[in-house]
């Protein structure tokens, strides 16, 4: 299947599940998660109306930003970020979803402070406790949570999270909800985004509420 056929494909699965729990599936947009795929792929992307894309490297995503500067697209960072690179992500970037720890946006707030701007940012939710993932712990996140309110150049829109491999995702996506609602009192009424579910469990995502899903192999098809 080409990627429209992928694209149709997707909305028709997600329409499905927000009907299944009444929500409005205008309520949840798609971001094309570009790793490894070429500009022409994501051109046919664009023309089968996806408007949100994501890049997992900077290096690899400022070349694609630049070739599709002429398309009205956003691009978001969604990979693990060094903060090396954290002035080239918020350059070319539209959003970071993966901010996993206070030294982190401490960072992002004093580059969008030099450049004169508000930031947005998602924080990352590790919630499984896995070593291998990013991410602030629970624990990590309420401890820091008043000092993360307090920077003045980073605009939180949201939380992401990515949940195990090999479990059931759907007590994480409860609660990363559970915890949006906890928090947004924090962070003020823009602070509503759950970026969660990608291409093997979006739809269970999307029950529980995620507004962003992050999918690429389901459009895009398998990595080269």
């Amino acid at each position: 299947m080409g990627v429209k056929e992928n694209i149709e494909r997707v909305r028709d699965k997600i329409a499905k599940a927000a009907e299944r729990v009444g929500r409005n599936p205008d309520e949840i947009r798609i971001l094309g998660a570009t790793k490894k795929v070429k500009v022409d792929r994501i051109r046919q992307a664009i023309d089968a109306g996806l408007r949100l894309f994501g890049e997992n490297r900077v290096q690899e995503g400022i070349p694609k930003v630049e070739a599709l500067a002429d398309e009205n697209v956003e691009f978001h960072f969604i990979g693990v970020l060094q903060s090396n690179k954290v002035r080239k992500a918020v350059k070319y970037f539209s959003a970071i979803h993966s901010v996993s720890s206070l030294k982190l946006a401490k960072k992002i707030n004093a580059v969008a402070e030099e450049m004169r701007m508000v930031y947005p940012v998602f924080f990352e939710i590790n919630l499984s406790g896995e070593e291998t993932k990013s991410g602030f712990s629970l624990r990590e996140f309420m401890e820091n949570i008043e000092e993360l309110s307090s920077l003045k150049n980073i605009k939180p829109v949201g939380l992401m999270t990515m949940p195990p491999l090999q479990e059931d995702p759907r007590p994480y996506f409860i609660k990363l909800r559970e915890l949006l609602e906890e928090v947004k009192g924090y962070f003020g009424r823009d602070f509503k985004e759950l970026s969660m579910g990608m291409s093997d469990d979006f739809e269970i995502a999307v029950e529980e509420g995620a507004t962003i899903v992050r999918l690429g192999r389901v459009i895009f098809g398998e990595r080269e």
